[in-house]
């Protein structure tokens, strides 16, 4: 569970309903229409940007702002050194036996193990990364989109209750409530893509960022293991991918 996302989401939406019950009329902030046009035109406009299958593996994808466990860099490389270990004490096909947990670091080891070139390897590798990366921008741009049509969609929404009101000025004493629903459209168009859909994206954007060094770590250990550099090598370059502060945590 990611304390910080759900920090963020409760902080942000907490910060807007207390603004909006200091104001004294938070009835006046609810309106069943209004979030019907802004939620049902975002998703239908998203249907209609993306295929059916991104939209829905995206909105999995999205869970993981709230339910993704980071991985811990120095773990990785305390196995993967202790992988080196074990090839230079016993031998390569040694690996076959040990136990990992991760499926890319796994399928690396699996392929030396099998007598693989060290090009094939890392070739294979390389294009599981490029992949993967792509599949994170689709989920990346789906919220995106949605952080866009969000607000888009609240002003359509005004535009509509502005209509409605000019068309019926003969009560004037009408035009005042009829002008604060037409403006919440605006208002939930703004806080739906601000509070929710755009962070989501930005947060997705850290997760692949962390996911694509933890797995460019492993191709270069990988890559040591198939050379069979001695194991404080191989931790050494390894460390090369941390910051100063993660260096010194490990030393």
């Amino acid at each position: 569970m990611d304390i910080a996302t759900l920090i963020g989401l409760a902080g942000a939406f907490g910060l807007v309903v207390t603004t909006i019950f200091m104001g004294g009329n938070a009835a006046g902030f609810i309106d069943i229409p209004s979030v019907v046009v802004v939620l049902g035109g975002t998703f239908a406009v998203t249907f209609v940007m993306f295929p059916l299958g991104v939209v829905i593996n995206a909105i999995k994808v999205g869970m993981k702002t709230l339910l993704f466990k980071s991985n811990d860099p120095l773990e990785i490389i305390r196995l993967i050194t202790g992988l080196a270990d074990t090839a230079r004490k016993e031998s390569i096909i040694a690996l076959e036996k040990v136990a990992i947990d991760d499926p890319f670091l796994k399928k690396g080891v699996m392929l030396v193990v099998d007598g693989s070139s060290e090009g094939l390897v890392r070739s294979v590798m390389e294009i599981e990364l490029e992949f993967m990366k792509q599949r994170h921008r689709q989920g990346q741009a789906v919220f995106k989109g949605m952080g866009t049509m969000a607000p888009a969609f609240g002003m359509i929404g005004t535009l509509i209750g502005l209509v409605n009101m000019l068309s019926n000025l003969s009560d004037p004493s009408s035009i005042g409530p009829a002008m604060a629903v037409a403006l919440l459209t605006t208002f939930y168009g703004a806080v739906m893509a601000n509070c929710m859909f755009l962070p989501m994206a930005t947060k997705l954007e850290e997760r692949s960022t962390e996911d694509v060094l933890f797995m460019q770590i492993m191709i270069e250990g990988v890559s040591s293991l198939q050379r069979g550099d001695h194991p404080s090598v191989v931790k050494e370059k390894l460390q090369a991918f941390l910051s100063p502060a993660l260096r010194e945590e490990s030393a």
